[in-house]
């Protein structure tokens, strides 16, 4: 099944006070690029989220945002940093010793002074913040799946349209491609007649028809195409990820049939060649979005 590269991707899990957010975008890039925005409690487990998305996603820029969500549970708790509000009340004793000044410090004062109270992360077990996290990361990934398979088949239904075309202009070409040598031939004919060249050595003009034929010739080209446009069509019913081998095969398909333009030598058979080509960079422009 083909898939877009491009998705967006929402879930969300609760797990013993423990709740995750969890948002998914990903658009195209030639391979898998994982980025991650998450709460500072998640740092060490990077790596791991990074693998549980590499199992679902192969190919593309991957941005993954976690927010912790606020649930009845208190998420932090204010705590007193001893140390500080020590330091605090040393501070303001020798000021007022210093300055022959009188006053109390009151509780609240040096409650507000910075770093006194200092808010604490509720301290979760691990096993539920890893499995709440699974959970919502299962969430946002099948979400993001089901966007993508969509565009996939959208852009498949649309690829296989196109090659249809490139099938139809094969055989015209094929066919304006066996009457060039002829029409060369005539060509040939009536310059040697307006010349009244009545008695060419028939051995030579045969020979010059013969050159021109093989020069010309575009059957080795004809043939692997039509081999590539094959291969390509398999390509659209796996299930795997195949776009890397569906924008190798449309070079190699350009590259034929930028061939077939150099040897063209009709006016007919150059405008099919362009058709084919101008259809090729619309399938180019929709394979770079594959994952």
């Amino acid at each position: 099944m083909i898939k877009s590269m491009t998705g967006y991707g929402r879930g969300q899990a609760e797990v013993n006070g423990v709740s995750f957010s969890v948002e998914i975008k990903t658009v195209n890039h030639r391979y898998a690029d994982v980025k991650i925005k998450s709460p500072r409690l998640l740092a060490p487990l990077e790596s791991e989220i990074k693998k549980q998305v590499l199992t679902v996603l192969k190919r593309g820029k991957i941005d993954l945002f976690i927010s912790q969500e606020h649930t009845s549970t208190i998420a932090s708790i204010p705590v007193i940093d001893e140390p500080v509000a020590k330091a605090y009340i040393e501070a303001f004793n020798h000021l007022r010793s210093i300055s022959g000044l009188s006053g109390e410090i009151s509780l609240e004062f040096l409650a507000a002074q910075k770093d006194v109270l200092v808010l604490k992360d509720t301290e979760f077990a691990s096993d539920d913040v890893w499995n709440c996290l699974t959970l919502a990361i299962d969430s946002a990934l099948a979400s993001l799946q089901e966007m993508r398979n969509k565009e996939g088949a959208a852009t498949a239904v649309d690829i296989s349209n196109r090659l249809e075309l490139l099938s139809q202009s094969l055989v015209t070409i094929e066919q304006l491609a066996a009457s060039v040598p002829l029409e060369w031939q005539q060509k040939l004919q009536d310059r040697l007649a307006r010349l009244q060249v009545n008695d060419g050595d028939p051995q030579r003009v045969a020979q010059e028809i013969a050159i021109f034929a093989d020069r010309c010739d575009i059957s080795e080209e004809l043939s692997r195409f039509s081999s590539h446009l094959s291969q390509f069509n398999d390509l659209l019913q796996r299930q795997e990820p195949v776009g890397r081998q569906l924008d190798f095969l449309v070079q190699e398909l350009n590259r034929e049939a930028n061939t077939m333009g150099s040897k063209s030598n009709d006016a007919d058979l150059t405008r099919q060649v362009v058709t084919v080509k101008s259809e090729l960079e619309k399938i180019r422009e929709q394979v770079q979005n594959i994952e």
